[in-house]
């Protein structure tokens, strides 16, 4: 691993930010070799981490560089990096490094009780880090083609993950998803080979940059049908409604710390694929037809969320049905237009990939400490798990976009920007699913938390003892730390985040100004 501090230390002295490019990829490629060779569940866990703690430094590098006014890029912009591809960089090496701490405690304690041996603790680690390789190719590469191979091969790489546990229900979930994603990419791989045959009369390539520079010159015609294969395949790997079906049976059967990066990593992944093409469309089509799809997707995606929200009776299925609403939010953000609609689509971006791999952490804790993940035989939580519960409490509230945690702020400027726009009706709709979700919540949340633990059908230990009570310090620390983020983003969004979701916004306005 001795390579790994003297690539990064190299590429500071000489700010070669294409170097520091190219080792933020090779570092989780090398951990995958090495995990692969050492096929030891103690060393697996040690390289993961470190893996994971030097993809986070070297992206806060990078975006840095971009903040400053960069655009990084290596090997003749293959790889290239403005500030919408540095925004989804970060959820990804955070919560990326934070599901590493939290696989430690969670999954040791899957290996401890049997659930899991040593090979099947060594090929998660494998497919983690993988997963993690693909997901950052994904707003790194220039080519749009290889950007649908790379968002492909985080289909391939979760779904072995999915089926870790080898049970009936992971394996028939994790082939519902191969089936269904993989039908998505396939007409999303249309609609790339659409884009580029429309592309054809300005002689460029498919590489974003020259797309984006020569969309005025496409065939409106083609473009139209392109974008809506594209929207149709990558939407429905990012979990938009109706092609939504796959994601709860997913998150419902995928280990943890695997649900927390299917929600607040890969989902966002997808979603920049769409909007990539999103601008290359208004680029030559203009704003209004691929704004009209994102607003009738979103609706749909929010309005079908909401109940399934309110109804539902397993707890990682409910934090499914959220992230369908919130990528819903997402898109009627980037519909409504306007420099505020974009600011907050973004911002919600951010938001969301903060407040759900909380979730889906504190969740992990509660469901290994019940044994259930049904919603009806969790009770009291609070009483029997202090700090957990409190921490479940904050992120519940704030996924539902109660004030002041983050999810309100940029809930509340998408609201904005919808009247704002005009739209008058989308926007009341938007509002009376946000309604109807953050009471869905609450009828879930509140018994949960604050009830009778007797009441609890699952036999839980009343230790004295907070730290017997509670899953470890592995498990509190990483939920602790996103709620921090939580808590301050609702009440201050840094200077650099704010520049940078600027800049991102200034991405789509140099695409969209035709």
């Amino acid at each position: 691993m001795t390579m790994f501090p003297s690539l990064l230390t190299l590429a500071a002295l000489v700010q070669g930010w294409d170097v520091l490019m190219v080792t933020t990829i090779l570092t989780p490629a090398v951990a995958v070799l090495l995990v692969t060779i050492v096929k030891r569940r103690r060393a697996a866990e040690i390289i993961t981490l470190t893996s994971g703690f030097l993809v986070l430094l070297q992206v806060l590098g990078l975006v840095i560089a971009v903040i400053s006014g960069r655009v990084v890029s290596a090997f003749g912009q293959a790889l290239y990096l403005d500030a919408f591809g540095a925004l989804v960089l970060i959820p990804i090496a955070l919560v990326g490094f934070v599901a590493a701490v939290y696989s430690l405690g969670y999954m040791g304690r899957q290996y401890e009780r049997d659930i899991l041996g040593e090979r099947q603790m060594v090929r998660y680690y494998q497919g983690f880090n993988a997963f993690l390789l693909t997901m950052l190719l994904v707003p790194m590469v220039n080519n749009m083609g290889l950007m649908w191979v790379a968002i492909e091969a985080t289909t391939l790489i979760s779904v072995f993950m999915i089926m870790l546990y080898t049970s009936e229900g992971a394996i028939e979930a994790a082939w519902k998803y191969l089936i269904i994603a993989t039908v998505g990419l396939s007409l999303a791989l249309l609609g790339i080979v659409l884009f580029s045959y429309a592309n054809s009369a300005s002689g460029s390539s498919m590489d974003w940059t020259s797309m984006v520079a020569d969309s005025p010159l496409f065939n409106p015609g083609l473009v139209k049908i392109a974008y809506v294969f594209v929207l149709v395949g990558l939407g429905t790997k990012a979990g938009l409604a109706p092609m939504h079906t796959w994601l709860p049976d997913a998150h419902g059967e995928a280990p943890t710390p695997v649900s927390a990066l299917l929600s607040g990593v890969l989902l966002n992944c997808s979603i920049y694929g769409v909007l990539r093409f999103y601008i290359i469309s208004a680029g030559t089509l203009g704003p209004v037809f691929p704004e009209e799809l994102l607003i009738l997707l979103g609706l749909t995606s929010m309005g079908i969320a909401a109940v399934s929200i309110y109804f539902q009776k397993d707890m990682k299925r409910m934090l499914a049905y959220s992230s369908v609403e919130h990528m819903g939010i997402i898109s009627l953000a980037v519909g409504f237009g306007g420099f505020l609609g974009l600011f907050a689509a973004l911002l919600h971006l951010i938001n969301h990939a903060v407040a759900k791999p909380l979730m889906f952490f504190a969740s992990g804790s509660v469901s290994q400490k019940y044994k259930t993940k049904v919603m009806e035989e969790i009770r009291g939580v609070i009483k029997v798990m202090p700090i957990t519960g409190t921490l479940f409490l904050i992120g519940g509230l704030a996924i539902a976009g109660m004030p002041p945690f983050n999810v309100f702020l940029s809930e509340f400027l998408v609201l904005a920007s919808g009247f704002g726009s005009g739209q008058f009706l989308v926007t009341s709709l938007m509002l009376l699913f946000l309604v109807v979700i953050f009471a869905g919540f609450l009828r879930h949340l509140v018994p949960m938390m604050l009830g009778n633990p007797n009441e609890s059908r699952t036999i839980v230990p009343a230790e004295k003892d907070i730290q017997t009570r509670e899953m470890g310090l592995l498990a509190i620390i990483p939920v602790a730390t996103l709620a921090i983020f939580v808590i301050v983003l609702g009440f201050y969004v840094p200077q650099s985040l704010q520049t940078l979701i600027r800049d991102a916004t200034q991405v789509f306005a140099e695409g969209t100004a035709r």
